[in-house]
């Protein structure tokens, strides 16, 4: 039943990531052909800062999810909703502490920008871009969290990609009959309005939850541990853009963001595959199936390393041409950055590697345990790159965050293999190890073919065909002669999930 739920999950929220992708790569770049660099590079730098008041999943998210596996598995009605009350509470004074950020924010940027863009012009876009952040905090979180608790991601997954779609329609209508920027950026906000509601509305329905009938005394234990962690995680998320906004130039802004759409939709494809699974061992943990964890852990860490060799060394490979073709006739700034490319893309892997531990960690409940680690990555990240973007401007950012996510990455491994699945930690560096070495193995080889001239999206599309076949090839190779076992187990396992899915759907049908 795990699996299936499970398999589920993951490819509602495959679907969700491949909309998303298309959605990242095509919203920029109709704004930069049509309002420029600079502008593009602005409403990136607003939504970063906006980021930083973003106290939502990845705080007081895992701390509620964790909470409310136990009571799920034994099916307490009562206190799932002394839970979810305690967190839409303190959601809700968070979106109150965002109305007063925004209004600071609203003041102090426009000053810090006002080089380039008029004072009310970058006011009015900031509370644009706030209104459906605002909206998420204040009536929709709480029941997203508890949908993926209860292992129904893909509820929240289908709901995002209505909305996904409309606002692609919407926006290059818009953009094709000359709207401002602003009306294009409140249609899109008032749209994503639609999920926290369709969320609301879906669970009280579902499971005729009343949280007026909760315990109002009831309080949410570890709740600022993980708000602790967040905060830092924010500050170590939107470093890069900060720096650069304030050290550097809008048209900076906009080449680093240009390059982070590519790996934005690698994280968010690789956080679709670990979002299946979390609730998965989060009733593992709950029931105390040490045993069954360490062993389904074991396979998933193999398959999920396979998958993100594969995905990376094409990255890796891939990411410059690609830039070339989606910024090309674009002249108002440069944004071929090879040794950029390279380092963000390596910052990206680490962190990639980390997801399962990171996972694993937030699905235990174990944030204070933690929390240091998370201070110290954001602490690192910050003096780095302020020390570097001076010499080395775009790529000392992407040095410091390289540097800061090893850091936090080899921590997460320790903790993991010592606190919870109670193994060696050579268990995990040898198959990190294996994956670095076929990632530069996989880019070797497809360096040393012909070279294509990549001049559009069709000759690009056959390179990513050429490289993925070989990266699959390596990676497979690979792991089947040094893992068959468990590579064989991991097979038998999709096979057999997806099968049950399948004829789950038939009968739906």
């Amino acid at each position: 039943m795990r699996s299936a739920k499970a398999m589920k999950n993951v490819i509602s929220s495959l679907v969700l990531q491949v909309i998303a992708i298309i959605y990242g790569f095509i919203v920029p770049k109709l704004i930069i052909e049509s309002f420029g660099s600079n502008v593009n590079g602005l409403i990136s730098s607003i939504t970063q800062f906006l980021a930083y008041i973003t106290l939502l999943e990845s705080g007081i998210g895992p701390v509620v999810k964790a909470t409310l596996y136990g009571p799920i598995a034994k099916k307490d009605k009562e206190q799932i909703k002394n839970i979810l009350k305690a967190s839409e509470r303190f959601f809700r004074i968070i979106a109150f502490i965002f109305l007063i950020y925004l209004v600071i924010l609203s003041i102090v940027y426009p000053i810090i920008v006002s080089a380039e863009f008029d004072f009310i012009y970058t006011m009015s876009l900031i509370m644009i871009i706030s209104i459906s952040t605002f909206a998420e905090y204040y009536i929709g979180m709480t029941y997203k969290l508890y949908l993926q608790a209860e292992q129904k991601t893909y509820v929240t997954s289908i709901i995002q990609i209505v909305s996904y779609i409309l606002n692609t329609i919407a926006i290059v209508i818009l953009i094709k009959c000359d709207a401002s920027i602003h009306i294009i950026k409140l249609v899109s906000g008032i749209i994503f309005i639609l999920r926290p509601v369709m969320q609301n509305l879906y669970v009280k329905k579902k499971y005729n939850i009343n949280l007026k009938e909760a315990d109002k005394n009831y309080q949410l234990k570890q709740k600022w541990d993980g708000l602790a962690q967040h905060i830092a995680a924010v500050i170590h998320d939107n470093t890069d853009v900060a720096i650069l906004t304030i050290f550097s130039e809008m048209s900076e802004v906009s080449v680093y963001t240009v390059y982070y759409i590519v790996v934005k939709g690698v994280k968010s494809l690789i956080r679709a595959i670990t979002g299946g699974i979390d609730a998965a061992f989060g009733d593992m943990l709950a029931r105390g199936e040490k045993d069954i964890l360490n062993r389904n852990f074991e396979i998933y860490e193999l398959l999920y390393f396979s998958i993100i060799t594969v995905t990376y060394s094409c990255i890796y490979i891939l990411i410059v041409p690609f830039i070339k073709v989606y910024t090309l006739g674009i002249t108002d700034a440069n944004y071929i950055r090879p040794v950029f490319a390279v380092l963000l893309v390596s910052a990206e892997f680490v962190w990639a590697v980390r997801q399962p531990y990171n996972d694993l960690v937030k699905t235990a409940g174990h944030f204070k345990q933690t929390r240091i680690g998370a201070w110290i990555e954001a602490i690192t990240n910050v003096v780095i790159s302020v020390v570097l973007v001076y010499k080395f401007g775009i790529v000392g950012v992407a040095i410091g965050t390289l540097v800061a996510m090893t850091i936090r990455t080899l921590e997460f491994i320790y903790y993991v293999a010592k606190n919870i699945l109670n193994r060696s930690i050579f268990v995990s560096f040898k198959k990190i190890a294996i994956i670095i070495i076929e990632t530069l193995l996989i880019v070797c080889i497809v360096n040393m073919l012909p070279e294509l001239t990549i001049n559009s999206y069709v000759e690009l599309f056959l390179k990513a065909v050429i490289t993925a076949v070989i990266a699959i090839i390596v990676t497979l190779g690979i792991n089947i002669a040094m893992y068959k076992t468990e590579m064989t187990l991991s097979l038998d396992i999709i096979k057999r999930n997806f099968g049950r899915f399948k004829r789950k759907e038939k009968q739906d049908v």
